[in-house]
């Protein structure tokens, strides 16, 4: 057996301790030693939670202990490039929250970088190992056919604050921290398609493959936004998104696909339920209905990213892919405030 990975964590904030240090303590091939936030008593929390005995204020000094191999970055969106291309220049391997950087040319250098280096760089895009969308992947890849339309929706719901109050443990933070980081959110409509387009986006790519051009329109209704996408593939297939926050009562997530010879409906939970998507597959006359047991997406992208470090497979999502990501992202935006169509 190989030996786990062992991994330091920056950024010690709400996504870390709802999501990410949960699916650390149990998944295999990953060995947390130490944590690192610039706020001590939050990191300091979070190392008593988790019987974690390096605690660091600045991630400099996490990126220069030779016994950490590889972190996770998951301080806030401003900070991933910063952080990622430091770890990677230290000779660290990195998964990454999601986006992947800001900008596109963050996100060219960052590809650049690991090209550079030969290291590892892993984009926190986890929905790619929920084994629903796993086995959808599949399926389009080796029953549907040709694709002839698709369509993804991203809707978050009205109920989701209570639904996180019900799910999530006791988050560790200081108040004045946390009103500055909404002060950074002001800009509501970038942050949201930014934080939510970085999982449809990566989600139809994955299912898909490369989109070649984009139409898009938004609405606003003050502090709630919605995003219709026409999409155009690269293979010439035409289908459309649409991410819409918020809605009055549950949210919805998921991805349909007509091809020439099936049709696949994936139906993806809120992510804190920890359950796979339930999946509805169509091909030859008969419709297959996938029942899945391993269903934690946060610890199985750990735990990918463990064996890719380790060279037993592939990177998903890559670089590349937090690029693209990002690449359709800001072509959003850009055909939001032209009114046309802008190829990618």
């Amino acid at each position: 057996m190989k030996s786990p990975v062992r991994l330091g964590l920056i950024g010690c904030g709400r996504i870390a301790q709802v999501a990410h240090l949960p699916a650390l303590e149990k998944a295999d091939g990953v060995d947390l030693l130490a944590v690192c936030d610039p706020d001590a008593a939050v990191a300091g929390a979070v190392a008593r939670r988790y019987h974690i005995s390096t605690v660091h204020t600045d991630a400099a000094n996490l990126l220069a202990d030779p016994s950490v191999e590889a972190v996770l970055v998951a301080a806030p969106d401003r900070f991933h490039f910063d952080l990622a291309d430091a770890a990677l220049a230290a000779g660290k391997h990195v998964l990454v929250e999601k986006p992947l950087a800001a900008t596109v040319k963050e996100c060219e250098q960052l590809v650049a970088r690991v090209r550079a280096t030969g290291l590892t760089l892993q984009v926190g895009a986890m929905k790619r190992h929920d084994p629903g969308l796993e086995f959808a992947h599949r399926f389009v890849g080796s029953r549907l056919g040709e694709i002839r339309a698709f369509h993804a929706w991203y809707r978050i719901g009205s109920t989701r604050p209570g639904v996180e109050a019900t799910l999530f443990p006791k988050v560790f933070a200081d108040d004045a921290r946390r009103d500055a980081e909404s002060a950074f959110k002001a800009d509501r409509e970038r942050y949201l398609l930014a934080t939510h387009g970085a999982h449809v986006f990566d989600t139809v790519r994955f299912l898909l493959g490369d989109v070649r051009a984009v139409t898009a329109k938004h609405r606003g209704f003050g502090r709630d936004h919605s995003w219709s996408v026409l999409l155009t593939l690269a293979s010439g297939a035409v289908g459309t998104a649409t991410i819409t926050v918020d809605v009055a009562g549950d949210g919805a997530e998921g991805i349909e696909v007509f091809g020439a010879s099936g049709q696949v409906e994936v139906r993806t939970h809120f992510p804190f339920f920890r359950r796979a998507s339930d999946v509805r597959a169509y091909c030859d006359g008969a419709v297959t209905v996938p029942v899945f047991a391993d269903t934690d997406a946060y610890e199985r992208q750990a735990e990918a990213f463990a064996r890719a470090v380790r060279g037993d497979v592939a990177v998903s999502p890559d670089a590349t892919d937090g690029l693209e990501a990002v690449r359709l992202i800001t072509a959003v935006e850009r055909s939001v405030v032209s009114g046309a169509e802008v190829e990618l």
